[in-house]
Formats: C-alpha cells, sequence, structure tokens
C-alpha cells in the first residue's frame, strides 16, 4: 500500500467516526430523564431550520435555548411552583439580575425588602444604579408603609420569604395587595419556601425565583436559579432578555437537579423537622435572647408565617446575649465538630455562619444586641446536632 492509500484510510477511518451509520433504535425508557449535551442541534432540512423556533418549546435550536434535558428540568420547576413557564439561570442571583435587567430601564425604581438577600441590595446598590435605576428598602412587615412608598417610578417590588439571616416572614398577602392595587409587578425570592412551604402564585405574587443551588438540588454541589411566572407575555419578556444575556445552564448539572427533585419533599420536610427540634433547643438556653424562626411564636412575622405556609425549612438564627463577645462567639463555632463554616443551606452537611446584625441591617431583628448565628440544618440526626451544639458551649466562657 502506498504512502497515499494510507492517508486516505485514514481519512475515511475519521469520517467514519464522526459520521456513523449506527443509530440507536427508538424507545427507550428508564427512570432518569436523558442527559442531553449540546451546543449545535441538528436540522432534517432547510425548511427545519427556518421554521424553528427559540421562544418557545416546539422544537430546538441551539443548545443555550434548551434540550431536552433542559425544558425538563423547566417543566418540572414550574409545576413544583405551580407556574407555566419556568427558566433556568447558572446561579440564583444571575436569576435575580435576570428579572430585574428584564424589567428595569433607566429612570425606574425597583423596592426592595430591608432583610434583603445581600448580593441582591449590591447589585442594586451598583449594577442597576450605574444603569440609571434608583432602588428604596421598605419593611416587609408593614404593607400600609410599602403602599404609601410607590410611586410613578416604582415598576418592580421584591419579596422574600423568609427574609434572609434574619427570618423575618413579610405579610405577603399585604405587600402583594399594595402592589396590584398601583400595577407594580412582584417577583419573589421563594427559595426558602421551595415550592413546598407555600404556593407563591396563589398568593398572588407575578414571578417567583429559586436558587435552586438550595434544595432543589439538595446536594450542595450545583449553582443554579430559576424564574418561574404564569403570565405569558411576562414570560415572553424574561425570555428575550435570557436569551440576549446569553444564559444558560449545563446538561449535567440540569441532570443533578432532575435527580434530587424527586426526593425534595423527603429532605425539606425532615430538615425542618430538626431545625425545629434544635431551635426548641435553643430557647431554653440562656446563652440566647431570640430565637428568629418562622415557626416560632414571638419570631418577627410569625402570625404571617401561620397565615401562608404548611411548613418550613430547614433554616433558622439565633441571637447570642450581648455579653458574649465576637471572640467568644467565634471560638463556640470553632468548637463545633458536626456543623461546618460556610454560606448556602439544604445541603447534607449542617452549617453555621456568624454575623453583626448591626452592620449587616442597622435596625431590626437582633440589631443593637448580640452576635447572630444563622443554623443551616442539613441531613444529620437532630441529637446529634444538638449534642454537638451541647458539647461547643463551653467555648463560650472559657
Amino acid at each position: 500500500m502506498s504512502e497515499g492509500d494510507n492517508d486516505s484510510a485514514t481519512d475515511r477511518l475519521t469520517t467514519g467516526l464522526i459520521h456513523h451509520r449506527y443509530q440507536p433504535p427508538a424507545g427507550f425508557g428508564a427512570v432518569p430523564p436523558g442527559v442531553f449535551k449540546a451546543s449545535t442541534v441538528i436540522f432534517k432540512d432547510t425548511a427545519a431550520l427556518r421554521a424553528r423556533r427559540w421562544q418557545d418549546k416546539t422544537g430546538y435550536t441551539y443548545g443555550l435555548h434548551g434540550t431536552p434535558t433542559t425544558f425538563t428540568l423547566e417543566e418540572r420547576i414550574a409545576s413544583l411552583e405551580g407556574g407555566r413557564h419556568t427558566l433556568l439561570a447558572p446561579s440564583g442571583l444571575a436569576a435575580i439580575a435576570l428579572v430585574d435587567l428584564a424589567l428595569l430601564a433607566a429612570g425606574d425604581e425597583v423596592l426592595l425588602p430591608a432583610n434583603v438577600y445581600g448580593p441582591s441590595r449590591e447589585l442594586a446598590r451598583h449594577e442597576l444604579a450605574r444603569l440609571g435605576v434608583a432602588h428604596r428598602l421598605y419593611d416587609p412587615l408593614d404593607a400600609t408603609a410599602l403602599a404609601d412608598m410607590i410611586g410613578p417610578q416604582t415598576k418592580l417590588v421584591w419579596l422574600e420569604a423568609a427574609g434572609s439571616v434574619t427570618m423575618e416572614f413579610p405579610d405577603l398577602a399585604g405587600l402583594v395587595a399594595a402592589c396590584k392595587a398601583r400595577d407594580v409587578i412582584t417577583a419573589l425570592d421563594n427559595t426558602w419556601g421551595a415550592g413546598i412551604a407555600f404556593a407563591p402564585f396563589d398568593c398572588g405574587v407575578d414571578i417567583s425565583m429559586q436558587a435552586l443551588t438550595k434544595y432543589a438540588s439538595g446536594g450542595a454541589d450545583v449553582l443554579m436559579g430559576s424564574v418561574t411566572t404564569r403570565d405569558d407575555a411576562l414570560h415572553q419578556r424574561l425570555k428575550t432578555t435570557h436569551m440576549r444575556l446569553g444564559l444558560g445552564v449545563g446538561a449535567n448539572d440540569a441532570e443533578l437537579v432532575l435527580r434530587s427533585l424527586p426526593s425534595l419533599v423527603l429532605r425539606y420536610t425532615a430538615q425542618d423537622a430538626a431545625a425545629r427540634r434544635l431551635a426548641a433547643w435553643w430557647h431554653g438556653r440562656s446563652e440566647v435572647v431570640q430565637i428568629l424562626h418562622p415557626a416560632f411564636e414571638g419570631a418577627p412575622g410569625h402570625a404571617h408565617w401561620a397565615s401562608a405556609c404548611r411548613a418550613a425549612a430547614g433554616l433558622f438564627s439565633v441571637v447570642f446575649d450581648a455579653r458574649y463577645t465576637q471572640a467568644q462567639v467565634d471560638a463556640f463555632l470553632d468548637t463545633l465538630r458536626l456543623f461546618k463554616l460556610g454560606y448556602s443551606w439544604a445541603g447534607p452537611v449542617s452549617l453555621v455562619v456568624p454575623y453583626d446584625l448591626t452592620a449587616l441591617r442597622g435596625t431590626g431583628a437582633g440589631a443593637g444586641q448580640g452576635m447572630l448565628v444563622r443554623f443551616a440544618i442539613g441531613l444529620e440526626a437532630a441529637d446529634d446536632l444538638i449534642a454537638d451544639c451541647e458539647q461547643a458551649l463551653p467555648a463560650l466562657t472559657a
């Protein structure tokens, strides 16, 4: 065989490996959805290429705009939230940014709860401000005050239930009613509720956003967000911005969330129960002066939680007595064995994070008192978590 013949055989082999004649038979069925990875999507002919639309789920145009894997996850999240349409984003914060950028323009105003998720506030303070969008903070427990704040430039009101870190549960019904009376769009950060604690759209919100990083994933190994609506026109506004920003999620990440969804209710329920047990244990301790858990009487917004919710997440905070210094609280945290220091929540490992409420809030629950510690309960046995806290308490006074 000549050198030229050898090159020709190699070329045929290379081409054959790319354009192989084998096609697997249709009709394969299995418990997990298929994982489809693609940037390029193949069209059968030019007519199909010209007819295909990225605006809906009638077909596929490009990997960024959806594959069977991401479409399946979007539809399941929409069902979980009680919505009609869901968009996926690379993180919860990316989902928040999507809503802001789709609905706000120069001269507009967005209102944020005073206990808003910190990065959302920073997004408004810096990136939105550079675009000419103003923002103000409102008291989430005072619907009348919110109604008075809404003006002609107010185009979007963010809600959080429960509030970040300090866990106040807002007057959802009153806040939404105030916004609807003035034709202002409402967007709810529903990461805490996860579609389980309450039905967001039954509360009247226009948009429900989640950090799927948390409960939907449950494995502390995925970053993802979602934006869900019932309104077709609002969804198209969001989807157009979603496309222009080039937002997408990887198929393997979507696979991990799809794998976790069947156990979501079981995990949420177990973490809720364990968090209540641990919070009740702290309630009897003299070291703390306040328990910030919406399901506990005396917690800010408890009555609103009781009227709106059927469950609570595995998350709560405690405020230590002011006699304990930051160094002493830090020593307590460093002595914990099962609890790990780390941000996020809803994974299998229980987490703790300390906060200085005066710096974080200035006013409100816990502010002006002692150090606050947020507990995010994982899937360990509640008795073991209580024992871990108990063995670490002597470090407070060492």
